[in-house]
């Protein structure tokens, strides 16, 4: 956004084992960005916390998703790799933000309804904050993107309405105390100087949203009792080409064009999977598979699957094994987020009036 400096946050879950999906969907797109602007990784463990989690079980999934991190190609000396519950910020921010957001709005957040079901009265409020703590992750680092899949995107949206209720009830006080920028495009929403970016979401690619290999209307999912549902991004060569091989289709051959993919769940599933693995279109890998049987098909999906995720396996499997390495990534990365966080956070408690010497 004009006048804030750009940059990028994004964070991952520790809830066990990461398969494709989270990979495709979320890490292998980290990468590139971290080579055009300033760039913070999060392993969300204060969301993880919102359901319970076995805390030696949360030690390890952190561990694995900062593994997963590295593997895939994110250098921690370009971008900062961290966990969110060792940046205070985060915690502080997202109660603040408790007391701007309304009711109404969490009440339309279509994921807590999901996650809770028809055990709602029982869900954590934390479950039913998220999102109010998800706008704190981002805005206490005044990002300005957000690279999110389209189940995110609600959440996201609640960030923006977040900021901009910040900056609208505050905006006197905001530019009484010389803290705000520019608004290069002011309306009775939103005014002439901001403190927060209305973060901008960036939802790109063919396979952001990965389905299960068993089921192509349903998301891929940790939590399938089917092993088979999902390539887990520790699987080995020979476990990928397998799941590829087991995956459900139907009895027809590719379409040519992509629109042939309606009403085909699994065709559709497995060919935007290829595409994001090589990163082309679905119309360009249909162009040169289309009229073929899955008989042809599967084994350059699985040869293509086991060339890109085979390394990161193992390299996965080689930083799990340096539990030391892993700590000192994130101690070092969250000593580089606090440094950012810290004077926002200065800011945004002078802006609400709380005593200067109580924060000393």
């Amino acid at each position: 956004m004009k006048g804030f400096e750009p940059r990028v946050f994004s964070g991952v879950q520790p809830t066990g084992n990461l398969h494709l999906g989270n990979y495709l969907g979320a890490i292998s797109r980290f990468v590139p960005l971290q080579d055009e602007m300033p760039s913070i990784y999060c392993v969300v463990d204060l969301h993880a916390v919102t359901v319970w989690q076995e805390p030696a079980e949360l030690t390890r999934a952190t561990r694995e998703v900062t593994a997963a991190y590295l593997a895939a190609g994110i250098d921690p000396k370009k971008a900062i790799i961290f966990n969110q519950s060792q940046v205070k910020e985060h915690a502080e921010l997202a109660w603040i933000f408790n007391c701007i957001a309304r009711m109404g709005w969490l009440n339309r957040m279509t994921q807590f309804k999901e996650k809770a079901g028809k055990n709602r009265e029982n869900a954590s409020v934390g479950l039913f904050a998220y999102p109010n703590l998800m706008a704190a992750d981002i805005l206490a680092y005044r990002a300005t993107h957000v690279p999110v899949g389209d189940d995110q995107k609600q959440h996201l949206e609640l960030t923006r309405d977040i900021a901009q209720k910040f900056n609208n009830d505050f905006v006197e006080r905001i530019r009484e105390l010389g803290l705000g920028i520019p608004n290069p495009e002011p309306t009775p929403e939103s005014p002439d100087e901001l403190y927060f970016p209305i973060t901008e979401p960036m939802i790109a690619g063919p396979a952001t949203r990965i389905m299960s290999l068993r089921d192509g209307t349903k998301k891929m999912s940790k939590s399938d009792p089917s092993d088979l549902s999902r390539i887990n991004l520790t699987d080995d060569a020979e476990a990928i080409s397998r799941k590829v091989r087991k995956a459900k289709t139907d009895p027809e051959a590719l379409p040519s064009e992509v629109m042939g993919l309606e009403g085909r769940p699994e065709a559709d599933n497995l060919v935007g999977i290829y595409a994001a693995l090589s990163g082309r279109t679905k119309a360009e890998v249909l162009a040169e598979y289309g009229g073929q049987q899955f008989s042809v098909f599967k084994p350059a999906l699985s040869d293509l699957a086991v060339e890109r995720l085979a390394p990161i396996a193992d390299n996965m499997r080689r930083l799990i094994a340096d539990p030391g390495h892993i700590d000192a990534v994130l101690r070092d990365g969250a000593e580089r987020a606090a440094a950012i966080a810290a004077p926002v956070l200065h800011d945004v408690r002078r802006i609400m009036g709380f005593l200067e010497a109580r924060w000393g």
